[in-house]
């Protein structure tokens, strides 16, 4: 079923439709938050609240953006506040990652890059995260991050500007 009619179905409350949304998002916004949140850091908490503001609000939905971006809209904004009020989040990301005992060439790769982005401003890493990883446009991470497309083009131009000077620095 498309999800602009699962959406429908949701707003008239049905369970199933509700269901079969959680399942095509739970991994998709799971990756998303495990790169934006330390790894104590539950993400399951932000995707249900995420989900419980879908359930509620699902009515309202105006069909001007793919549903998509609208459930990663909701899924940034939550996260930001549970951000806000959990500030001692923000020093776990100061700390750089463990590296195995025997790492090979992927996992190292992967380890700095990951603490590359970690060290971005969080606009930045957050346009560049949508963008990249989960291939969404810059009109769809402007309409998440409430931003125009300008301003999303600006923060993944630092963002790459400020990376290749914090790889460098990294190795």
């Amino acid at each position: 079923m498309p999800e602009g009619l699962l959406l429908k179905s949701i707003a008239r409350g049905d369970r199933d439709a509700f269901e079969e949304l959680y399942r095509r998002y739970y991994r998709r916004l799971g990756a998303y938050l495990a790169q934006r949140f330390p790894p104590s850091y539950s993400t399951d908490e932000i995707i249900d609240d995420t989900f419980m503001i879908v359930w509620r609000q699902a009515g309202e939905f105006r069909y001007q953006s793919q549903v998509s971006t609208w459930i990663f809209g909701i899924a940034y904004r939550v996260a930001l506040k549970s951000l806000r009020r959990n500030k001692r989040w923000l020093t776990a990301d100061a700390d750089p990652p463990e590296l195995a005992v025997d790492p090979r060439q992927e996992a190292e790769e992967h380890d700095w890059l990951a603490e590359g982005l970690r060290r971005l401003p969080d606009k930045q890493r957050v346009c560049i995260l949508l963008n990249y990883q989960l291939g969404l446009s810059v009109q769809q991470v402007a309409v998440i991050t409430k931003s125009s497309a300008g301003t999303v083009k600006a923060h993944m131009f630092h963002a790459r500007k400020t990376l290749r000077h914090l790889l460098l620095a990294l190795q």
